[in-house]
């Protein structure tokens, strides 16, 4: 095939008369509508002797590499044999294989071909595409050597390719020589800002991305939509909520990008009232709700303690959902609040309307049965990810199997699935064995995963935090202060709990024993009047939670009373009417003296007490919890 497009070549001359635009072979091109027809063109084209001139090949080409039906490896071959190519051909090549990982190295040796076997002088549009081929897959080595010519041709200078030299350096994580390039810049454009704080935003620096926010001479919605974005990811959820309100105020009308991070912020901080008028402004502003803003509405739902609503969302104020997304926020949410077989009958009805899982189902699945102790179900549902639906199970999902068959007491078998699984355990997934040896009260299998887990990690706290809960349980108080004291000389510290609740748009936010807060003199008198009313309905404070080493063990019971839940619940009890829900938010999982102390609280004050810790949700009514103990 090859040697006999080469003979027409050469048997093939190059019009001598200029081509007319409305040439009939230029409009047959222009026509085509698939691989067939665009081969039976450019035999026409070679057997003409067209294709020797630049504009027909350059229609081939094009079409051959942006078209619906583009074939990159014929578009090659037709390009090795066009004798001159000029420089859109070239550039339309470049561009062509830039945007893929593993094909983006051609567009480097097309550019190098274009130095070494022609006349032709790379422009602005050459070096934008050859750069953001640099971006997709090629290293820093080859991008520098690319610069080196922008620069030689003074190029380097152009808004374009200083504007993708700044992308590339910041998808390298090069974010000083990426300031460097806009520092050394002059007439920058709204591309160029967005694209510097998009840089600082990829890499955490949320400091240096609002200095350059707050430097900008205009914004617009991509700019306000990164930031806030940005905020969520760092965990800034405040910060990004404050951000929006003043978007609201100053800026552009946000987007669904927009609305899906300001969401995700709601969702984090359980601030329900305000992602309820997020999603009434959604409504009202006629905002198209696309299936991951969607997600992102059921998401802060469900996450805000409003799993009904979520669930209402979801089946019925919306149509058909194509893509996995929603499915997952839904799942997730129903895993999140306990109600595993509705988060099992979800996933039955999403493979019935043939809606392809991912690898997020599974963790969310597995998840769900872990907080239902199925056990089999997962066990099941695990197996099928591969056999099944072709997905191969990552860490995460062998730690999800490690946490169910932990809670549900097969420490043994989660252990082997450990020690058998394709990849290195990491401190994460024998920490979950660890808390499962802690609830099962395992302290010889505890103590041996505490060592394994020291050997990988030494500065890994979470462990010796465990160990000391497990031995401060089992009344082995001085094994729990030397690993206290081991803590202290390896200068690591315990994440500090923290719980916070949302009052009137204002978060107000608790450790444990704080007195930071205003009202702090009226909420320890009201623990202490609330202490005397749980002991007479019948609570028995679990001093072994008490992870000091105390002597006294009324001062072990005071040390509980002063729990970061504790306080806020205190809180919301005086700031709230009677009879109103009191939802707060823990940063750790929930003590299981906190655990059962709120269950007498949302007894003996008839309150609804709603918390979400970094496991699940409990919804306390009327001295039970949703979580049946099982958490």
């Amino acid at each position: 095939m090859r040697r006999c497009y080469s003979t027409f070549l050469l048997t093939a001359t190059k019009p001598k008369r200029p081509l007319n635009s409305n040439h009939q072979l230029l409009k047959l091109v222009d026509s085509c509508k698939s691989m067939a027809e665009i081969k039976q063109a450019h035999t026409q084209l070679i057997i003409t002797g067209l294709i020797l001139h630049p504009i027909p090949a350059s229609r081939l080409i094009k079409l051959l590499t942006l078209s619906s039906f583009a074939s990159l490896s014929y578009a090659h071959l037709a390009f090795i044999q066009i004798p001159s190519p000029d420089l859109f051909i070239y550039n339309t090549m470049i561009k062509a294989h830039a945007p893929t990982i593993h094909l983006s190295r051609n567009s480097l040796v097309i550019f190098r071909s274009m130095l070494r076997s022609s006349s032709l002088l790379p422009n602005q549009y050459t070096f934008v595409f050859v750069f953001k081929a640099c971006c997709n897959g090629l290293g820093v080595l080859e991008g520098e050597q690319v610069r080196v010519h922008a620069i030689k041709l003074g190029l380097e200078s152009n808004v374009f390719v200083r504007n993708v030299l700044i992308q590339m350096y910041a998808n390298w994580g090069l974010v000083d020589d990426a300031r460097r390039v806009f520092d050394w810049s002059f007439g920058w454009d709204l591309y160029s800002w967005n694209l510097m704080i998009g840089g600082y935003v990829g890499s955490s620096d949320m400091d240096h991305a609002r200095e350059l926010f707050d430097l900008m001479p205009e914004r617009d919605v991509v700019t306000w939509s990164t930031m806030i974005t940005g905020y969520v990811q760092v965990g800034c959820f405040i910060e990004a909520l404050e951000l929006f309100r003043e978007m609201l105020q100053v800026g552009p009308t946000p987007n669904e990008f927009t609305l899906a991070s300001a969401l995700a912020a709601c969702a984090n901080l359980v601030a329900l009232d305000q992602g309820r008028w997020i999603h009434v402004y959604i409504d009202k502003a006629g905002i198209k709700l696309n299936e991951q803003l969607l997600a992102s509405l059921i998401d802060m739902y469900a996450k805000c303690g409003e799993i009904e609503f979520a669930s209402n969302v979801f089946y019925n104020k919306y149509g058909a959902k194509q893509k996995v997304w929603p499915w997952n926020a839904m799942i997730g949410g129903f895993a999140m609040h306990g109600q595993s077989r509705e988060a099992i009958n979800l996933f039955e009805q999403m493979k019935m309307e043939n809606i392809a899982p991912n690898k997020v189902t599974f963790v969310t699945l597995l998840n769900a049965c872990s907080h239902g102790k199925m056990v089999e179900e997962g066990r099941q549902y695990f197996k099928s990810m591969s056999s099944s639906h072709g997905i191969e199970p990552e860490i995460e999902h062998y730690g999800c199997m490690v946490d169910l068959l932990g809670r549900g007491g097969l420490l043994k078998e989660a252990e082997e699935i450990i020690l058998t699984m394709p990849m290195a355990p990491d401190a994460i997934i024998w920490g979950a064995l660890l808390g499962a040896c802690r609830i099962h009260r395992d302290t010889e299998m505890g103590e041996r995963i505490g060592k394994a887990i020291k050997e990988l990690d030494p500065s890994h706290v979470g462990c010796h935090v465990l160990l000391a809960n497990m031995y401060s349980a089992a009344g082995r108080w001085n094994e729990a202060k030397v690993v206290r004291e081991k803590i202290e000389i390896c200068g690591t510290k315990k994440t500090p709990g923290c719980t916070s609740i949302e009052l009137n748009g204002v978060f107000h936010q608790f450790l444990v024993g704080d007195r930071s807060h205003p009202q702090t003199k009226q909420i320890y008198t009201f623990l202490d009047e609330m202490a005397t009313k749980l002991k007479i309905a019948g609570y028995v404070p679990e001093i072994g939670e008490v992870l000091l080493d105390i002597d006294d063990e009324e001062d072990r019971e005071t040390a509980l009373s002063r729990h970061s839940e504790k306080l806020a619940i205190a809180f919301g009890l005086i700031n709230t009417p009677a009879r109103t829900p009191i939802r707060i938010v823990k940063n750790l999982r929930v003590c299981g003296d906190c655990h059962q102390a709120t269950k007498f609280i949302s007894k003996v004050y008839d309150r609804e007490i709603i918390v979400r810790d970094r496991i699940r949700f409990h919804h306390f009514r009327d001295g039970l919890c949703s979580c049946k103990d099982y958490w």
